[in-house]
Order: C-alpha cells, then structure tokens, then sequence
C-alpha cells in the first residue's frame, strides 16, 4: 500500500474540529484493539475473470482509499489500514486463505474489519475469516446473519469458486460444520439472475428482495424485515456489491444495473444493519476503477464505507 494514497487538504488554520481520515490513519495492525476500525485491501479480479465478467476490479482497494482520505474525520478518532492482500494472476485460492488470515487476527484482537474489493470473490475470503475466529473462541455456534446488497444472488454451484460462487460456498460450509446461517439478498435483479439461480435461492431458504421492491417508497417496509432477521441473529456479516447500485450511480463496476437500488436506500439499509450492534465484519466489492467515471463508484463506495469506519 502506497502512503500516497492518504493524502488530502489540510484545515488545520480553521476552527474547531479540522480533522480527515487521512490525518487520522495508520498503517499496520500493532495498537488496535477492541472496536477499533481496520481497513484491508482485495485486490483481485480473478474471481470475476471466472465469472466471464468485466476485469480491472484489483485497482479498486486504491480507488476506493483515494476518496476516503479527504473526507471527514468527525466522530472517528483513528482507525488502521492493514494494507492489501494481492491475487496474482489465477491464484484464487492462495490469496483467499491469505485475506482470511487477516481478517481473523483483526477479529481476535475485537477489532472491525472493513474489507475494500475487489471482486465479490472476497465474500469467501472474509467468511472463512469469520468462521476461523469463531472456531477460535469455541462454545455454541451463533446464529449467522449475512446481509448482501447485491443485484445478483452468488448462489453459483460451479467450482473452482468465483465472484459468481461466494454465498453457495458459505451456506455449504455451514451445512458442514452445523453452522446455522442465513442468507439475505437485497437488491436482486430479475434481469441478473437466470430462473436457476432463483430456484436454488428458494431451496436455500433464501430472503431476497427484488431491485424493484428496494425503492424510497418501499424503504420503510424493508427496514422493518430487516429487523426481523437481525432479531434472529447473534452476529451479522455485511456484504455490499456496488452493483446493487443504479449504472448512472456506479458505472465502475464489472456488471452495472439497469434500474438498480438507489444510494439513499442502501445507505439506510446498512445503517440500519449498522445499528443493531451485531455486524461482526463488513466489506465492499466490485469496485472497477477502468470503468469508473469521474470517480462516481469510487465516492459512492468511500461514502459507505465511512459509514462503517464510525463507532
């Protein structure tokens, strides 16, 4: 990771509380502690070069870094940038369990993790992050909560896995190792998904909501579903695939949506995730900075993940 990335303006002549996140940031892991913040990087796009789609999503950790750094500080003391875990070429797998180690540390040492994609390939990665610390700390199983706004399900039963794979290879695991876990996407679009994947979605017991149904008018009726699931868990894993959002949103992605779900609609979805005290670790993925346009998808992306930085 370059130091260049946190760089931004510097208010320090005006009054009061100046401060931006690149003032604040530091690198590494060492002094992080319980609740504290930490950004990683998966700079892959090789699950994506699986999936047959729009490749360029490794440059998207950086993007994403650039429009954090100016932005407010506000109620955020400091937070850490643990850096990046880098795919080289097809090597999926290996760089998988590599961010999957690091999530855990982050997690043994009760801090948040906050990973920036990538390719939605870094689900499984975070996941099998999870499911190592929770090994870990022993005891009953929790209930597992995964949240994804996302315009496609991920369900493919395809292997080796790839952007299209994530959430049927976390459900397999949990049928596995008798881990309770359920599966809610939000964002879904009729037009991304082939009639296959909706049947498989409904085997799995599923939640899903349709891109359509994710409007301002239907906001306050998905919140109260939200709640409902997150009453039903113990802990949640949050998952954002920019492609939940509308193309003129976030043209950076590798597959932009046609209607898509507004960003007033899935910021509130995920404060409201947010707010229920029970979001163990959160990422965002697809960010595809060839593709992006005057680095709409990139604040877009900076703006939600500030929201998950805050205590």
């Amino acid at each position: 990771m370059s130091d260049t990335l946190w760089t931004g303006r510097d208010d320090a002549s005006e009054s009061g509380d100046t401060r931006r996140l690149h003032q604040i940031v530091r690198t590494g892991l060492d002094g992080c502690g319980a609740g504290d913040a930490v950004l990683l990087g998966f700079a892959s796009d090789a699950g994506v070069r699986r999936n047959h789609g729009r490749p360029g999503a490794a440059k998207g950790p950086g993007a994403i870094r650039r429009m954090l750094a100016n932005l407010p500080a506000h109620d955020l003391e400091r937070f850490w940038d643990a850096g990046d875990v880098a795919c080289e070429g097809d090597a999926l797998e290996e760089a998988q369990r590599a961010l999957a180690r690091k999530v855990a540390a982050v997690l043994d040492a009760g801090a948040r993790p906050v990973t920036l994609g990538g390719g939605h390939e870094v689900a499984w990665a975070s996941f099998q992050g999870l499911a190592a610390h929770l090994e870990g700390e022993g005891g009953a199983p929790p209930r597992i909560l995964v949240v994804n706004l996302d315009a496609h399900f991920d369900l493919r039963t395809s292997r080796p896995g790839s952007s299209g794979t994530p959430f049927d290879q976390i459900l397999e695991y949990g049928r596995d190792h008798g881990l309770p876990i359920r599966y809610a996407c939000l964002g879904v679009s009729p037009v991304g998904n082939t009639r296959g994947l909706y049947d498989h979605a409904r085997a799995l017991d599923v939640f899903h909501v349709e891109d359509m149904d994710m409007q301002e008018r239907h906001l306050p009726e998905r919140l109260r579903q939200i709640d409902g699931l997150l009453a039903e868990a113990d802990l949640v894993y949050l998952t954002i695939d920019l492609d939940v959002l509308p193309a003129g949103v976030a043209p950076g992605v590798s597959a932009p949506a046609a209607l898509g779900v507004p960003l007033s609609v899935v910021e509130a979805c995920v404060l409201a995730v947010k707010k229920s005290g029970k979001v163990r670790l959160a990422d965002i993925a697809e960010m595809n900075p060839d593709h992006d346009v005057d680095h709409h998808t990139a604040r877009a992306a900076a703006r939600l993940a500030w929201h998950l930085l805050r205590p």
